[in-house]
């Protein structure tokens, strides 16, 4: 992500277009990856680190990618899925009863809704987290700790993930390629949280 190599002769494209290239296929290997649904937390935290290791001169690629997510098949990822899931339905089953017009129904929505987007911007910033390769609980509390201290990126993981949400759901085909940009935005995030600190 640093960008300081520069153009050598012969070379078609400058380092940013590769990292862009990059990005995309990690990208579509995330995509790939969320695919059996419990493994998404695991996959968005694994393409965070490997687009973490590209400011650190390290390879992006779909290849490193898979090796990395082919090491973490843990229980705490799989639980950390799990856990995603079950908010995800208890927050559509939430807005489902407020749509019934129960009384009191459009304060439940909003009160929903609130707890619905903490609960993803804190998922979101955790596995932009280095500590959820190994250590989901950690990631948490520590991402927890950064979306009410570091406002900004807070806004800024929200505006990603909004994004990519709109990204996915006017052209379905980029829906595949989304997660790559969102990862990318996530990890700059984080970055930009360690050096600031």
């Amino acid at each position: 992500m640093s960008g300081t190599r520069t153009r050598e002769p012969g070379d078609v494209f400058g380092p940013r277009t590769t990292l862009f290239a990059d990005v995309l296929s990690v990208g579509l290997a995330t995509a790939v990856a969320c695919l059996p649904v419990l493994t998404a937390p695991a996959a968005l935290s694994t393409a965070c680190a490997v687009l973490r290791g590209a400011g650190e001169d390290r390879p992006a690629t779909a290849g490193r990618y898979f090796a990395l997510l082919r090491r973490r098949t843990r229980a705490g990822d799989l639980a950390a899925g799990a856990v995603a899931l079950a908010g995800l339905l208890l927050f559509a089953a939430d807005l489902a009863l407020a749509g019934a017009g129960l009384p009191g129904a459009r304060l439940f929505a909003v009160l929903a809704a609130v707890i619905g987007v903490s609960a993803a911007l804190v998922g979101l910033r955790a596995c932009a987290r280095p500590e959820s390769l190994t250590h989901w609980p950690a990631a948490v509390r520590a991402a927890a700790g950064d979306a009410v201290r570091d406002t900004g990126g807070s806004g800024l993981v929200l505006l990603a993930a909004v994004t990519a949400a709109l990204c996915a759901w006017m052209l379905l085909p980029l829906a595949f390629l989304a997660p790559g940009p969102l990862a990318l935005a996530l990890t700059a995030v984080d970055v930009r949280r360690a050096q600031g600190s």
